[in-house]
């Protein structure tokens, strides 16, 4: 018997509404034991809440077999905070807009989880990103990884910052611009693409440095090998400036080093044997039409 955890964001939506009574509809055919995150949980229409073969959890552990997250692909940034290095397998039932890694429709639960269950899927592992700080800061004590980037940028001000970058220990250069962008394969169809950034297939054993909106025009994106460790010292106006880890944002005086790597672990993402990358980006970001015919 499956042990699944279903996440969500705790706000009320009609869309997410239908999809958790479905999963657990599905999930209770499965005869699986269902944990759903208990202030998700409290969103949900009675019929959810009073389901005594629904249980709740705060945490997950190992004894976990399946994540599945229920929104968009910020959900699901949201999502891997509570896997962590625990290597339990994450999808995504889209309620949200876009979706490049929420990418099961509703319609199509029953499905896909039918097939989930029977192994006919795949998993697709993903790198993410580490953060230190000197000195080190207390948010980062427990969460201090990011699946898609890692992005510093200007606080209180509108005065751009300087970002001096240094790649192995070797200086680079020094970005003026209203930030920087260190994304990882997944995430470089999210923030760093919106700031002209290549998008890298999630296999792709590179990250990908990418300013926000430069002073210096020569300055362009750069590809890297993962194994790249970036340090960053920032400087400006202000004394301080933000770091966000995907959703999660942190206030950094002007005196820190902020040094960036890959994680020692993935996210275990779970897909389809239908889905490929190259179909998803026609399909999302529209490839090969033309939308004036």
């Amino acid at each position: 018997m499956r042990k699944v955890a279903i996440y969500g964001q705790n706000y009320i939506k009609e869309t997410t509404q239908k999809a958790v009574e479905k999963l657990v509809e599905v999930l209770i055919e499965k005869q699986a034991d269902i944990y759903i995150h208990r202030e998700f949980l409290d969103t949900q229409f009675t019929q959810v809440k009073t389901n005594s073969k629904v249980d709740t959890f705060t945490s997950l552990d190992s004894s976990f077999d399946l994540l599945i997250s229920v929104g968009g692909d910020g959900t699901i940034l949201r999502a891997t905070s509570y896997v962590g290095d625990l290597g339990i397998p994450v999808v995504g039932i889209n309620t949200g807009r876009l979706g490049f890694l929420a990418t099961i429709q509703i319609t199509d639960i029953h499905r896909a989880l039918t097939e989930i269950f029977n192994g006919k899927c795949k998993i697709s592992e993903r790198s993410l990103l580490s953060v230190t700080t000197t000195p080190m800061h207390n948010d980062l004590l427990e969460t201090n990884f990011a699946l898609n980037e890692i992005a510093i940028s200007r606080k209180n001000t509108t005065s751009m910052i300087t970002v001096e970058t240094h790649l192995n220990g070797e200086f680079l250069t020094s970005y003026w611009a209203d930030g920087l962008i260190l994304s990882t394969p997944t995430g470089s169809t999210g923030y760093s693409l919106s700031c002209g950034g290549p998008v890298i297939a999630p296999d792709a054993k590179n990250f990908a440095l990418t300013p926000i909106a430069p002073h210096n025009l020569s300055a362009r994106p750069l590809i890297i090998p993962d194994s790249t460790t970036v340090t960053l010292k920032v400087s400006g106006r202000e004394e301080q400036f933000l770091m966000s880890l995907d959703s999660r944002i942190v206030t950094l005086s002007n005196s820190t080093t902020v040094t960036i790597k890959k994680a020692g672990f993935v996210i275990k993402m779970v897909e389809l044997l239908d889905e490929t990358f190259l179909a998803t980006l026609r399909k999302k970001l529209l490839w090969g039409e033309d939308r004036r015919n």
